[in-house]
């Protein structure tokens, strides 16, 4: 019995079998696939892709299928990326019976096509966030790597809040300038800098240049947004 795409037993000049169009096939013979470039490999995957829609192939509705199925029963959430000051808005699909003590599961990160800014459109680490959300190496902990050591240990939030505040108090006391070689007041801080984080809000960005002023600190940048 003959294939609908192509002869079963035609072969190309490295044993593949052929299972695309005759002008797929006429590529794959002309740059043969044990040489194959990036070039190519789209040359002969756009013209795969035409044989089959000719053949009366049409793929949207399948596509279509296999996301609402994927995100059927879903709870959407919208936030916003935390890549870069874009602030890219984003719809995270997520997965639970909403039990105490239960974990959603991230099943869908897409664009927000109501975003202003983005539109639905997301760069390709916007369209990777459900692995980022989902990676087992990332951390639901603060560690510390103390001098000396060759490791990282959990410590707790408290602990660490207060070994911030420790270290910002001693730099500020050892590093803080009342007056400059004028003999005028100054009030400043120059062993401190502050940047603020991407996915911080105006309002968020205001107290912090606020605390940070208050502390004398003139090195301070932040991403103000949303």
């Amino acid at each position: 019995m003959r294939s609908l795409i192509g002869p079963p037993d035609r072969r190309g000049p490295h044993g593949q079998i052929h299972l695309g169009s005759d002008d797929a096939w006429r590529v794959e013979e002309e740059v043969g696939l044990m040489n194959l470039s990036r070039r190519d490999f789209l040359k002969i995957g756009a013209v795969g892709g035409a044989g089959a829609t000719a053949l009366g192939f049409d793929l949207a509705p399948a596509y279509a299928q296999m996301r609402g199925l994927k995100i059927a029963r879903a709870t959407e959430t919208r936030s916003i990326c935390p890549y870069c000051s874009v602030s890219c808005g984003v719809i995270i699909y997520t997965l639970g019976d909403k039990a105490k003590n239960v974990t959603p599961q991230v099943v869908h990160v897409e664009g927000d096509p109501d975003h202003p800014i983005n539109r639905g459109t997301l760069c390709p680490k916007g369209a990777s966030l459900q692995q980022d959300i989902l990676n087992d190496r990332r951390l639901s902990k603060p560690q510390v790597r103390r001098p000396g050591s060759d490791h990282w240990e959990d410590i707790s939030w408290d602990a660490v809040l207060d070994e911030i505040a420790r270290k910002v108090k001693t730099t500020r006391d050892a590093t803080f300038v009342e007056t400059d070689a004028q003999g005028k007041l100054a009030n400043r801080c120059e062993g401190i800098a502050f940047t603020g984080g991407c996915t911080d809000t105006n309002e968020f960005n205001f107290l912090v240049v606020k605390a940070m002023r208050s502390l004398g600190v003139c090195y301070l940048e932040n991403q103000a947004r949303v």
